[in-house]
């Protein structure tokens, strides 16, 4: 009888001691009414409001929230986990922007500078801090995206990231897997991270075509990247390899070189397809991945991730652009079925530019 009600009462102990571990979070007021979880991240919630009105002329899923997204993977990318290589995520190219944007792979990031610039200065934050933050505020713009998590308390960088840290859509696969490779990432997450060109365009890859979109909702954080990048498409002649340009059977719309190609290696064809009408999934992987990335080379950071704004929905279905179909489709991973997908009724239209490109 004893060792019964001592089994009862470990039972009972064990049972609360789990439900203690349950517990949510506590939560702090701040003196504004927004409530978070740590105290120091109080101070934030005027800052998003700033990014907001001042950056992304009022929370549009626009050219600025694109460029802010941009600009923190240009900015962490530059990092190797074997060292030498910059300070990953510390907002080197805000800071030492008088280098970093004479590389050649930041072509047209001298505009989402100026741009970013003078609202950075309006705030207290570290340039790391003000990247990054402006990444995840942007992207919670744009339906359909994930609420990216953001770490505060990054200090101000040292020196400039190298050259030659930022992978290139005139790239090999090869030679991209290895430097995603030497800064910490696996194919699969490189496929998770290219998921922003759902929301992406092209401003000097042509600089005859500004602001010339990655898909045909570009306002929209959707799947429908991952279908139009395998229909039918062809190098330029010539000179696809200078330009990193694929021809797009779709008018007014590009297809970056390096996109192109990893929708049909061995090493990443399959994730990709697998992301075509998997919304969760590509949130779930995107959000992970840059989780990941805008965390390169910090730590002791403040998980501040409850000021990020939620993201509205996105409840539609990826599909094949107007007079497309299956048969436009060129197949690379043959372990699983292609999705199968409605076609947008209607002739062909033109995927107008992103304005203020």
């Amino acid at each position: 009888m004893a060792f019964a009600q001592l089994s009862t009462l470990i039972a009972l102990v064990f049972g609360a001691a789990q439900f203690v571990a349950a517990a949510p979070p506590r939560k702090i007021r701040c003196a504004d009414g927004n409530v978070t979880s740590n105290a120091v991240c109080c101070q934030l919630f005027p800052v998003v409001a700033n990014l907001q009105e001042n950056l992304f002329d009022g929370a549009q899923c626009g050219e600025e929230a694109h460029s802010a997204l941009r600009l923190s993977f240009h900015d962490a990318i530059g990092f190797s986990i074997h060292g030498g290589k910059g300070g990953g995520a510390d907002g080197s190219i805000l800071a030492f922007n008088d280098t970093e944007l004479q590389f050649h792979a930041n072509g047209g990031i001298d505009d989402i500078v100026a741009g970013q610039f003078p609202v950075f200065q309006t705030t207290n934050l570290s340039p790391g801090d003000f990247v990054h933050l402006a990444a995840a505020v942007g992207t919670a713009n744009c339906p359909g995206a994930p609420q990216l998590e953001f770490f505060f308390g990054r200090p101000p960088p040292k020196a400039p990231a190298p050259d030659l840290t930022v992978p290139e859509p005139t790239d090999s696969v090869d030679a991209i897997i290895e430097r995603f490779a030497d800064a910490g990432f696996a194919p699969d997450e490189i496929v998770a991270l290219l998921s922003s060109h759902t929301v992406a365009a092209a401003d000097v890859v042509d600089v005859t075509i500004p602001g010339t979109p990655f898909d045909s909702t570009p306002f929209t954080f959707d799947t429908q990247i991952f279908v139009e990048t395998l229909l039918v498409g062809t190098l330029f002649p010539g000179n696809g390899s200078q330009s990193g340009e694929v021809l797009s059977p779709i008018p007014g719309e590009m297809r970056l070189q390096s996109d192109f190609e990893l929708a049909r290696d061995p090493r990443t064809a399959c994730l990709w397809q697998a992301m075509i009408n998997d919304q969760t999934r590509m949130q779930t992987q995107f959000k992970a991945a840059m989780a990941k990335l805008e965390v390169l080379g910090q730590r002791n950071l403040v998980d501040c991730s409850d000021v990020v704004p939620v993201p509205p929905p996105f409840r539609g279905q990826a599909m094949f652009p107007a007079t497309f179909s299956r048969r436009d489709i060129q197949q690379a991973c043959q372990a699983t079925p292609f999705p199968t997908l409605e076609t947008i009724p209607g002739p062909e239209t033109s995927v107008p530019p992103v304005p203020g490109s």
